[in-house]
């Protein structure tokens, strides 16, 4: 596939990395900066260009007239969505993807009564918003605490949690096998992966759990609660949360939970406080600093259940976030941009670290890989990968479909975790035989493994006659 990318930017060159490192794709960079793209050049089998990639002359020195794929990730929402517009209208790039961070552009809509908004008008094909993503996965670990992560599948009827094995945990130094015992009748789930001090382990129903284990579970929605008591104690609901920025992200997380818990948000410019203030009901909104020691200790930090710092300044989230935790804040969650800095961070002082290059790349990548890819989700901090694909074809045309789990080839590092069939969810398992249509779950624990899944879940081309 022949791939062009606007944007060089941690994003962009992220996504430019993981596509050169697939043989098949031909990628394109363009960018402004000249030693931005000049660094990547140096690491990557890329092509490169300087100019403004929303300018015709610019997209046409780009090859953008053979391009299959568009992706538009600069910083600037103007240039993603004019850049869609004249790949569209000049250059006829079938796919065109912009990452669009502010939410007037997406939820604006003309009283024409035809449901469009905005983002229509510049032939977008798929948009990216990294502060909505983010707001859900923030969402998604208030609501459930003691998890590291959460996925979903198959429009949220089933979901991916990683979560830290605790002692107390009914299962906690018993093995796989008693899980099922545990667990009231109709309700399954899969384990899909452990990693103990860092270390994969592929489980088996004999595998023992252990304290401390990192493991990722696949479980039907509706009984995430009962699933995660057999790993860990219950914790304590949450009710009181502290958000350090009222940025985009605070914002929307506060909006959406104001009503059902005790929200404070910290920020420390007036006229955005101000602005917090007016259009949050439910919200307690302070002008400060979320480092000042003081302004935590006046706002009782030892009785706040969950400190979150959202802001986009890694520095000061990870400051705050510290010393809120050293102030008593009973568990921290810190968003943090820089990867290098996840790595470190990840359950020391602070609990839980949400990376948006993660989650952005993971929404983006699903666009991208060849197959009928319908969710791909970075996890544990890029070291792996759970996908869900549709599976087409028959027998003759298909290496998968009318064949038993036990009977196909996977590549290693590479697992089956399960299947949705119409309104039915299957757990992985050796004697499931694969149907066309299957909605089918792997989990993958080396990116090697994907080109050689990509392959496999490909249609043969007698298919379509």
């Amino acid at each position: 596939m022949k791939i062009l990318i606007l944007g060089c930017g941690q994003i962009g060159s992220t996504i430019a990395s993981n596509l050169a490192k697939m043989s098949q794709n031909d990628v394109t960079i363009v960018d402004i900066n000249g030693k931005a793209l000049e660094r990547i050049s140096q690491h990557l089998d890329v092509q490169t260009i300087l100019g403004n990639g929303a300018w015709p002359s610019v997209m046409a020195a780009a090859g953008a007239k053979d391009t299959e794929m568009l992706l538009a990730l600069t910083q600037n929402d103007e240039t993603n969505m004019a850049a869609c517009r004249i790949a569209y209208s000049l250059f006829n790039i079938p796919n065109r993807i912009a990452r669009v961070r502010y939410s007037d552009f997406v939820e604006f809509a003309t009283d024409d009564e035809s449901d469009k908004n905005t983002l229509d008008f510049f032939n977008i094909t798929e948009t990216i918003s990294p502060e909505q993503l983010v707001t859900d996965q923030v969402v998604n670990l208030l609501v459930y605490p003691g998890a590291l992560q959460i996925v979903s599948f198959a429009k949220d009827r089933i979901r991916m949690v990683v979560l830290r094995t605790r002692r107390g945990g009914l299962l906690v130094n018993q093995s796989i096998n008693n899980l099922k015992q545990h667990l009231n009748a109709g309700i399954d789930c899969q384990i899909c992966a452990i990693y103990r001090r860092d270390e994969l382990i592929v489980p088996t129903g004999s595998t023992v759990l252990q304290a401390d284990d990192e493991v990722f579970v696949l479980m039907p929605t509706a009984h995430i609660e009962d699933i995660m008591r057999q790993l860990r104690p219950i914790l304590q609901r949450t009710r009181r949360i502290m958000i350090a920025g009222g940025g985009n992200v605070g914002y929307r997380v506060a909006k959406k939970l104001e009503n059902v818990l005790d929200i404070k948000i910290i920020e420390q410019k007036p006229e955005r406080a101000e602005w917090l203030a007016e259009n949050l009901n439910n919200t307690l909104v302070l002008n400060g600093n979320a480092s000042d020691e003081n302004l935590l200790e006046s706002e009782y930090i030892d009785e706040i259940d969950i400190f979150c710092a959202l802001t986009d300044d890694d520095e000061n989230n990870i400051m705050s976030s510290i010393l809120a935790k050293n102030l008593g804040a009973k568990r921290v969650m810190t968003i943090i941009n820089r990867r290098s800095y996840v790595d470190l961070l990840q359950g020391n002082t602070i609990n839980i670290v949400i990376s948006p290059q993660l989650i952005t790349i993971g929404s983006i990548l699903t666009y991208v890989h060849m197959g009928d890819v319908v969710a791909f989700h970075p996890l544990r901090r890029d070291n792996a990968e759970a996908i869900e694909v549709v599976l087409h074809g028959d027998s003759h045309t298909s290496k998968l479909v009318g064949r038993k789990m036990s009977s196909v080839r996977l590549p290693n590092n590479c697992h089956f975790a399960a299947v949705i069939r119409d309104e039915e969810i299957i757990m992985a398992h050796r004697d499931t035989e694969l149907q066309e249509g299957d909605h089918v779950i792997f989990f993958v624990s080396n990116r090697k493994a994907m080109q050689y899944l990509e392959k496999l879940i490909q249609v043969k081309l007698g298919f379509f006659a």
